[in-house]
């Protein structure tokens, strides 16, 4: 069947147009999966839905193609399992891992190893369907976790984490290397499962804004934004236009502060302190700024149910966006340097690299994805309101090495700058809240935002008495861990921390 056809098949998630509800069978589940990936198309998530222990299971798949968001959801028999994608989608092997360890579902997937669990829970403990969400009492026994191996003379491995020096949070990297030159990178992730998709149960609707901001810190806007997308398509609810100006608003400034951390960082790693010391100062001012116009520096409680927590005032709006103007001059002048200067330039160029056609069949996104040059920016292909109104500019680069990455950064702190002045200069009066309702029960919804790493998608769904019967929160990095680890093949195991840090993923994201 053509993409089209399920297109017409699909049928509109209330609220938001663009994103299409569409029942499966067990065998159009694969055949759909194949067919937006001949169209161009992606997954974007993968999860089970709301159940119990030895209840029939429901699946989900959102993918986008053709401009679509297409939400697709398969009916499983209690104890059936769901067929594996991961052959099409890559990164779908993980997402199906994942959902056996929470929700007890199996795939048809050969890699059946667990990805959450590292013994915290015993096998027949799935913490998303227990009645209970405390595992039974006792030490379960260690998984005897099989790492692909790589034979061959010279060959050996590094094992670097799951500890790590300084505050960053747990993952482990098995390298397998000849020399210095890397010919493997195996991940494993999840070492402090957080259980917050258990936690969201425990939660009425209309508060579970405030833990989906804390999914992912560096994404507080973009996740209770897309939280709260999807709570407000339940309720019917119309956000105030100046709420919507002001979310936009807030993106675009979490977009910024994490660009300027982000390019202080790649400067650092490439031994080019100056870079970190300009980025850290424009940095800290701008949070300033932020704080005098907002309340905060970091926006965690901004987005709110309904529409914004606060407001911002006309002598804030205006101090704003001179600040932002004056920054973007000075980030300017830093891209001069950075590509002038021969020592970054010789770390950046080349290292790390993902070419379009690999990068595309890795499902790459994001940030990362544009800079691999796949063009996809919900912003601009599935906007919230107001980017259709404001002419987003995708900042895009085909060379997918770290100085590509970088380059999408300072165009994408340009464009930032840009859209904010934008904003403010069209900030409509009127509220900035209205009551939010009544959310409807047992139905699916999705939000989809597109923060400063990539799309930040949330789905939801509310049981009668207003309680969340379950949330799934996704953040891209699902996706672009395992492009990471193609990306690190034939590079030296010293530029792994300048390759790593110029996608700079999320492991709090991963470990939910």
């Amino acid at each position: 069947m053509a993409l089209a056809a399920w297109l017409a098949r699909g049928s509109p998630q209330e609220g938001a147009a663009r994103l299409l509800a569409l029942d499966v069978t067990r065998d159009d589940w694969r055949r759909l999966a194949r067919d937006v990936a001949g169209a161009g198309g992606w997954l974007a998530m993968l999860w089970a839905g709301a159940s119990a222990r030895g209840k029939a299971a429901r699946i989900h798949a959102v993918y986008q193609a053709d401009g679509h968001g297409l939400v697709a959801t398969l009916e499983l028999d209690a104890g059936a399992d769901c067929p594996g994608i991961e052959d099409v989608f890559p990164a779908a092997g993980r997402m199906q891992r994942a959902m056996q360890d929470l929700s007890g579902v199996p795939s048809t997937a050969a890699d059946s190893r667990p990805w959450l669990r590292h013994a915290a829970w015993p096998p027949s403990f799935h913490p998303l369907v227990d009645a209970t969400p405390f595992p039974p009492s006792g030490e379960p026994a260690v998984d005897a976790y099989e790492f692909v191996r790589v034979q061959g003379e010279g060959v050996h491995e590094i094992a670097v984490g799951p500890v790590h020096a300084g505050i960053i949070e747990p993952g482990h990297f098995r390298f397998s290397i000849v020399g210095e030159k890397v010919l493997r990178l195996e991940e494993r992730l999840g070492y402090v499962h957080k259980g917050i998709e258990r936690r969201f149960t425990d939660m009425q609707a209309l508060d579970g804004h405030r833990l989906a901001a804390r999914v992912s810190g560096d994404s507080a806007v973009a996740f209770s934004w897309a939280y709260c997308q999807a709570l407000e398509s339940l309720c019917e609810c119309e956000v105030p236009v100046r709420a919507a100006y002001l979310r936009a608003l807030c993106l675009e400034i979490e977009r910024i502060q994490n660009h300027l951390g982000d390019l202080g960082a790649l400067g650092n790693d490439a031994g080019f302190v100056f870079g970190l010391t300009q980025f850290s100062r424009l940095k800290e001012l701008f949070l300033r700024q932020v704080e005098a116009a907002l309340g905060q520096r970091y926006l965690f409680d901004a987005v709110v149910p309904g529409g914004m927590s606060n407001g911002i005032g006309d002598d804030g709006a205006q101090e704003l966006a001179e600040h932002v103007a004056l920054l973007a001059i000075e980030a300017r002048q830093l891209k001069n340097i950075y590509d002038e200067h021969p020592g970054v330039r010789d770390r950046f160029v080349g290292a790390g690299q993902l070419t379009p056609g690999l990068a595309r069949r890795l499902g790459l996104i994001g940030l990362a994805g544009r800079a691999s040059g796949i063009s996809c920016d919900a912003r601009a292909d599935l906007p919230s309101h107001p980017y259709e109104l404001l002419g987003v500019r995708k900042a895009v680069q085909d060379t997918g090495d770290v100085a590509a990455r970088v380059t999408v950064r300072f165009d994408e702190l340009q464009e930032s700058c840009r859209l904010i002045g934008l904003i403010l200069e069209r900030l409509p009066r009127g509220p900035h809240r209205v009551d939010e309702g009544v959310p409807a029960a047992d139905k699916l919804a999705v939000g989809w935002v597109e923060g400063w790493r990539g799309p930040a998608i949330v789905a939801l769904e509310v049981a009668a008495d207003g309680r969340v019967s379950r949330c799934h929160p996704h953040d891209p990095s699902w996706q672009n861990w395992p492009a990471l680890e193609h990306a690190v093949i034939g590079n030296i195991v010293p530029d792994f921390p300048l390759i790593n840090k110029s996608f700079n993923l999320s492991y709090s994201g991963h470990d939910l």
